[in-house]
């Protein structure tokens, strides 16, 4: 089975990139964001940066998830900010093939995402501490870093394009 991890720093776009990979290809989607804790969030909307010992639990359930969806012999599509490589290792030991897709932007444009949004637990302040823990895939890790600063349609097109996914199906 195959999970597509998109991930990235706040304001990239991983969820609405996430949902629109999963309705192109049939797939499961599921968000990180919905794995946290309440003292987690709690951190966040405060303004307080996650440590390690925050993540690790978070991103245990998270890779519970993925097997779980393997299990189900389901390919997954995960949104899943995966910062650092520890992260991703943690979240490479699921049942399934984990693809990262990193999405990367210019500091200003995802400060202004960030600063548009409404309802989300993450405030801007916190977007450096994210950038300074964002740990670029080294070349054991399966995926592509896709910039986006095109339009999320676009975006998709190139990731599905560079992936080789036709159908829902690796070709």
């Amino acid at each position: 089975m195959i999970c597509l991890v998109v991930m990235g720093v706040s304001g990239a776009g991983k969820t609405t990139i996430a949902e629109r990979l999963a309705e192109r290809l049939g797939w499961p989607m599921g968000d990180a964001d919905e794995h946290h804790s309440e003292s987690s969030i709690e951190k966040m909307e405060a303004g307080t940066p996650l440590t390690d010992e925050d993540r690790i639990p978070w991103l245990g359930e998270v890779r519970d998830w993925i097997d779980e969806q393997s299990a189900k012999r389901e390919n997954t599509v995960m949104a899943c900010s995966a910062l650092k490589r520890a992260y991703r290792d943690i979240l490479r030991e699921a049942d399934a093939h984990v693809v990262f897709v990193r999405l990367s932007a210019d500091h200003d444009v995802l400060a202004s995402r960030i600063g548009s949004r409404k309802g989300h637990f993450m405030p801007s302040r916190l977007l450096e501490s994210q950038i300074g823990d964002l740990e670029p895939l080294e070349p054991d890790e399966a995926g592509i870093a896709v910039d986006v600063a095109d339009s999320p349609e676009q975006i998709t097109e190139t990731i599905l394009r560079e992936l080789h996914f036709i159908g829902g199906r690796a070709a």
